[in-house]
């Protein structure tokens, strides 16, 4: 690295001037946990997100990646965004539906299932779900439920998936993952909390700099304290449908704000995800601004089997998809 030299002093002091933190010293704190030693915020402002490979994980079944960016606009205003923002607007993300759940969750908030396109991921799991394939994550007593009719999302396959997804999110409502039965029908049992828990294992840094929300909110374990908002989608994952559910967590603290988004269930594909958010004030350019770290973390089965130069390759496929969404959605909570 190039030393700082009295030529390039009155450029760096106009540098700190244009972009210097509003709050005590999110840049520090930024390096203190995440794998960004340093960012540069006009940059970031103004340019694409900078993403990374997460740290190396003990358990191949797991992949992380972290990136920054920045948004116009306070903390506050950025945690609403990320709320009211709806993925499957955008083809490109593979989100196939996307819905939310009320708080106390029938069947009914599941009927848009049987609206799903006709497209060959949506046409894969029907054919996966009539024959009970072994790649489908239930128990064996969701399992024992299908009974075979007209075998179509808006017949007996909508009907059963439509009461498995409402089961599982009561259970979850009442005592988060915990509640929630193992995914075992094929005799090797999962349990979405034990995934979430070992991903959060494996974060040190992070988890310390989450505890607060990560205690609030129980994931990984029972319900917590902060109320979660519900929703369900279906994704296209490999070229199969899967549909999950998926709870947001997000609370302010102090004039930033923290977020935590969790996949507590999926019927394929993977096996829980876990995206969280770190939001400060910044100026940049004299304009108010968040500073945000977002930092994916997956537990997938298929991980397992891939080595050297795919494993590789899954990383940046994850990151490249990490970092379309960000775009589409920086494009659209600026409108």
């Amino acid at each position: 690295m190039r030393k700082v030299t009295f030529l390039h002093f009155s450029g760096a002091v106009l540098m700190m001037l244009i972009a210097r933190p509003a709050s005590a010293d999110p840049l520090t704190e930024l390096s203190s946990f995440s794998v960004f030693d340093k960012v540069d915020l006009v940059q970031l402002a103004q340019g694409d997100p900078k993403t990374a490979h997460g740290p190396p994980t003990s358990n191949s079944r797991y992949l992380s990646v972290q990136s920054c960016y920045v948004a116009p606009g306070a903390p506050s205003q950025h945690l609403e965004a990320l709320r009211n923002w709806n993925p499957a607007a955008h083809r490109e993300l593979k989100v196939i539906l996307h819905s939310d759940v009320p708080g106390s969750p029938t069947e009914a908030a599941f009927a848009k299932i049987k609206s799903a396109p006709d497209i060959a991921p949506v046409r894969a799991f029907v054919a996966a779900t009539i024959k009970m394939s072994k790649d489908l994550q239930l128990s064996r007593e969701e399992a024992a439920k299908w009974k075979a009719g007209d075998g179509t999302l808006a017949g007996a396959v909508g009907d059963f998936w439509m009461t498995v997804l409402a089961d599982r999110a009561r259970a979850f409502i009442s005592g988060g993952t915990s509640a929630l039965p193992p995914c075992d029908h094929t005799g090797n049992p999962m349990r979405a909390g034990d995934e979430l828990n070992g991903l959060l294992r494996e974060q040190a840094k992070i988890r310390k700099q989450f505890a607060g929300l990560l205690e609030s909110t129980g994931i990984g374990r029972g319900a917590g304290s902060l109320k979660p908002e519900l929703y369900w989608e279906m994704l296209n994952v490999d070229d199969t449908a899967a549909t999950t559910l998926g709870a947001f967590y997000g609370r302010s603290s102090g004039a930033g704000a923290q977020a935590a988004d969790t996949f507590y269930y999926s019927s394929g594909g993977f096996y829980a995800g876990l995206t969280l958010y770190q939001m400060w004030p910044v100026d940049v350019n004299g304009h108010a601004s968040t500073l945000v770290w977002r930092g994916d973390m997956i537990s997938s089965a298929s991980l397992a089997t891939l080595r050297g130069v795919e494993k590789l390759g899954s990383e940046s496929a994850m990151m490249k998809d990490v970092a379309k969404s960000i775009t589409l959605f920086r494009r659209d909570s600026a409108r």
